[in-house]
């Protein structure tokens, strides 16, 4: 099976909001393949379906005198950050090709990861899929998840801290959890990654856990 690849570099998000929506639409009717984009952000704060502002724990004319917005969006999830540093990837996909299996899709995103945090960096990671959601090392989220499909295709996808600045993420409660905190390859290896050597071993991670080969694509040639 192919996939389309899109790697959009540093993205606005509502720009990047605009362009899943238009793939969306065009997956819906099936006029595309499926769809997988890698982008980074500008720091930016998003609240998903279950969200509550109450997780937000800085004023919104303090986040917004930093340049920081704030969007409400259709995925499900709480408050998420996303900024430089964090590879997010967005899913553009059919289930029908999938066995109409949410439970299983997110499940392969959890298992790229996993393996890609062991193979390559020899970090133990888990998928625990009770209370919490996402990808963890001990008590702390490497890898936010949240999703939304309709028509049976996905749109939104993953967080990934790689070299994100970690402080950011005092602006809020992450995901509305008190308890628990969050880390990134960089903090826990001491190390700053090599982002674009990350940026290619998601796409060859996703590829084998999805079993797929990627197109490469430039997204004018998708959307226009």
């Amino acid at each position: 099976m192919n996939i389309n690849f899109v790697r959009l570099g540093l993205t606005d998000y509502k720009k990047a909001l605009e362009i899943q929506e238009k793939l969306l639409d065009l997956r819906q009717q099936n006029m595309i393949d499926d769809v997988f984009m890698l982008v980074e952000h500008p720091p930016v704060i998003t609240v998903g379906r279950g969200g509550s502002y109450s997780n937000i724990l800085l004023s919104q004319d303090n986040l917004r005198s930093m340049g920081v917005s704030i969007f409400e969006v259709n995925r499900g999830g709480d408050v998420t950050y996303h900024g430089p540093g964090q590879i997010v990837g967005y899913i553009i996909m059919d289930l029908n090709s999938q066995g109409k299996d949410l439970h299983s899709f997110v499940g392969k995103i959890g298992e790229l990861f996993i393996k890609l945090l062991k193979n390559e960096y020899n970090i133990d990671a888990n998928m625990n899929r009770g209370k919490y959601t996402g990808i963890w090392v001990g008590d702390e989220k490497i890898t936010a998840i949240g999703i939304v499909v309709k028509k049976w295709v996905t749109m939104h996808g993953f967080a990934f801290n790689v070299n994100t600045y970690m402080e950011n993420f005092k602006w809020i409660c992450p995901c509305g959890i008190k308890d628990r905190g969050v880390t990134s390859l960089k903090e826990i290896t001491g190390v700053t990654q090599d982002f674009e050597k990350l940026n290619g071993q998601v796409l060859e991670y996703f590829c084998k856990v999805f079993d797929c080969s990627p197109v490469k694509k430039d997204i004018d040639s998708l959307i226009f």
